[in-house]
């Protein structure tokens, strides 16, 4: 059977279209059960691909993913080629691209180093290079903090350190770059799911995934990613930033959506003891 004569496709490439015509069977072989949407490896005359289908939380715009993709790969930055997005027969957004291989479950002080300087090229598109696609910009809190006045102790820290310097949203964020979402496929790195790419502050998006190798990888890896991020990009007052994404990854915490290792929130503690607009706050139980 092949699936993908099942789906509404709304833009289509020529290797899609090759697929439709010529593939008589594809298999389907289940990947990751996400927050927001399954992902599916399929194989095809002898081909894998990537399947994402957008199925449970949110309903991001696919098609504007899809047109991100193609920009950025024509700006030389490592992404899945798109081969088309529709809906299939549930309504659900569905979107085929390469399949550039597996997450990075280990690293190494190389790999830090790669994924530093891939981000740094990410904040070094100008609005000339992205010009055709409309990329959105949202407010700040309102975004990877919905709903925050729930959390008093939360709220009135993230409009204090936000007041304290103002958020400059001028350049391409990925806003969830870390381990499980870049794969590596014959040493080559490819930066996957680009749901939450936006016009952000640049400084925002380095100091959560800063924040996410210390807590999750090691405190000397995440110092070899700062250290090569901040050769390449010359940036101030990180303090500020990395405040708000311990604030994100605490406003998580309390919504179960962060994982939680042996000594995760030790190191959390002490992150926030050493970050002079966090210090002394009683933020994690």
């Amino acid at each position: 059977m092949n699936i993908l004569r099942s789906i509404k496709w709304e833009n289509i490439k020529e290797n899609l279209i090759v697929l439709l015509n010529r593939a008589s069977e594809i298999t389907l072989h289940p990947v990751d059960q996400g927050f927001e949407a399954e992902v599916w490896k399929l194989r095809a005359d002898g081909e894998w691909y990537v399947l994402k289908v957008w199925n449970k939380n949110g309903n991001p715009d696919v098609g504007y993913q899809y047109r991100l993709l193609d920009v950025l790969q024509s700006r030389r930055i490592p992404v899945s080629t798109p081969y088309g997005w529709g809906r299939d027969r549930e309504g659900n957004q569905v979107m085929l691209t390469t399949d550039d291989g597996e997450s990075l479950f280990t690293c190494t002080a190389e790999d830090m180093i790669e994924m530093a300087k891939i981000l740094s090229l990410i904040h070094g598109l100008s609005v000339y290079d992205l010009q055709q696609v409309q990329i959105p910009r949202y407010d700040f809190i309102h975004y990877f903090f919905p709903e925050v006045q729930q959390h008093p102790d939360i709220f009135m820290l993230l409009q204090s350190v936000t007041q304290r310097g103002q958020l400059n949203q001028s350049h391409l964020i990925h806003g969830d770059y870390h381990l499980h979402n870049i794969v590596q496929k014959d040493n080559r790195f490819t930066v996957i799911d680009w749901t939450n790419a936006q016009w952000g502050d640049a400084r925002y998006d380095f100091a959560w995934t800063f924040l996410l190798l210390h807590l999750y990888v090691s405190e000397q890896d995440a110092d070899a990613f700062r250290t090569t991020y901040l050769t390449e990009r010359k940036v101030g007052n990180l303090a500020q930033f990395e405040a708000l994404a311990c604030l994100r990854w605490v406003f998580l915490f309390r919504h179960e959506g962060v994982p939680i290792l042996p000594g995760t929130k030790e190191k959390v503690a002490a992150f926030i003891e050493n970050n002079p607009y966090l210090k002394g706050k009683p933020l994690v139980a």
